[in-house]
C-alpha cells in the first residue's frame, strides 16, 4: 500500500521505537554490530519511511516510488529495522541478520534486499548515484523523490562534494539529501578527522536548500521533511540532522567509543527494557 494509506493511529514515535526495537533484536543475533548508528537515525527513518515517502510495500520495484538509497551501507541494520516495520521484509527474517544465505547481510547489498535501493559498501558513493537517479527520473517525467543518507565521516570524501555541485548544477528538484551528524568515525571524532563547519554555510553556498535539525527531534525532523518536499525553488534540499549515537539507551548513549559496539549477551535485554523505559516515559 502507499504510505498515504496507512493509519494515523500509529505515531511516528513509536515507529520509531519500533524500528529501534528491531534493531536491537538483530544485533543479538551477532551480539555486536551498528547498533550506535541504528539507534541515532531510528526518528529520521521513521519520518521518511512514515511521514514523507512514497512506496508500496508489496511491490517494491514499484515505479511510482520514492527512492531511498543508503549510501553509509554500515547502516544497513537501521534500514532493515525500518524495512520491516513498513511490511517491505517480513518479520520472520529478522533472526537471520548477518547470517550465511541471509537476505539481510551486515552491509546493504541492493541485489539481496528487498528495498534496498543501492550496494553502500564503498562509502561516498550514495549522492553521486542519487544525482543519477534523479536525471533519469526527470527525463522519465517522474514526480517521484530521491533521497539519500549519507554520514558525516562521509563528508571526507571529495565524490561527496562533486555530488554536492553536480546536484546543484542540474537543478535536481527531486533530490532530497540527509547528512547524519554524529561526530563520530572508525578512527575518532569525526570534527577531528576532517573539520567540515560550518556545514550549513558550505551546503548553500553550493546552491543547496539547508535545513539544520536535532535528528532526534520528530517533530523538527518531520517538519524539515515536509519544507524540503514543498520548497518551490529549482534547487536539491538538504537535512542536516544533528544526533546522539546510541540514542534511547542510556548506557550506549554514554559509551565513548561506540562507532562499532560489542554487547555482552545480558546487556541486549537490558538495551530493550531501557529503550521501553523510555517509550513509557
Amino acid at each position: 500500500m502507499d504510505t498515504e494509506t496507512i493509519t494515523e493511529s500509529v505515531t511516528l514515535a513509536e515507529r520509531a521505537y519500533r524500528i529501534r526495537r528491531n534493531a536491537l533484536l538483530m544485533g543479538e543475533v551477532q551480539g555486536q554490530g551498528y547498533i550506535g548508528q541504528a539507534l541515532d537515525i531510528a526518528d529520521v527513518l521513521a519520518v521518511a519511511y512514515f511521514g514523507a515517502m512514497r512506496y508500496r510495500a508489496e511491490d517494491p520495484q514499484w515505479e511510482g516510488r520514492d527512492r531511498f538509497l543508503l549510501s553509509n551501507g554500515h547502516y544497513a541494520i537501521a534500514l532493515y529495522a525500518a524495512l520491516f516495520e513498513a511490511g517491505i521484509l517480513p518479520a520472520d527474517e529478522l533472526e537471520t541478520y548477518g547470517s550465511d544465505d541471509s537476505r539481510l547481510p551486515m552491509s546493504g547489498m541492493a541485489s539481496y534486499t528487498p528495498g534496498m535501493e543501492m550496494s553502500g559498501g564503498s562509502l561516498g558513493q550514495g549522492l553521486t548515484i542519487a544525482v543519477g537517479r534523479c536525471l533519469g527520473l526527470k527525463r522519465k517525467a517522474s514526480d517521484s523523490f530521491v533521497y539519500t543518507l549519507f554520514s558525516d565521516g562521509e563528508l571526507d570524501e571529495g565524490a561527496v562534494w562533486e555530488g554536492l555541485m553536480s546536484a546543484a548544477h542540474w537543478k535536481l528538484d527531486n533530490l532530497i539529501a540527509i547528512v547524519d551528524v554524529n561526530n563520530q568515525q572508525a578512527d575518532g571524532p569525526s570534527t577531528q578527522i576532517m573539520a567540515f563547519e560550518p556545514l550549513v554555510d558550505k551546503l548553500e553556498a553550493f546552491g543547496w536548500y539547508t535545513q539544520r535539525v536535532d535528528g532526534n527531534d520528530i517533530d523538527a525532523v518531520k517538519r524539515a521533511f515536509d519544507n524540503a518536499r514543498r520548497h518551490d525553488k529549482p534547487q536539491p534540499r538538504i537535512i542536516v540532522c544533528d544526533t546522539k549515537m546510541g540514542c534511547g539507551v542510556p548506557f550506549l548513549e554514554a559509551r565513548e567509543k561506540n562507532h562499532f559496539i560489542r554487547v555482552d549477551a545480558h546487556e541486549w535485554q537490558l538495551a530493550l527494557e531501557a529503550l521501553e523505559a523510555g517509550r513509557q516515559a
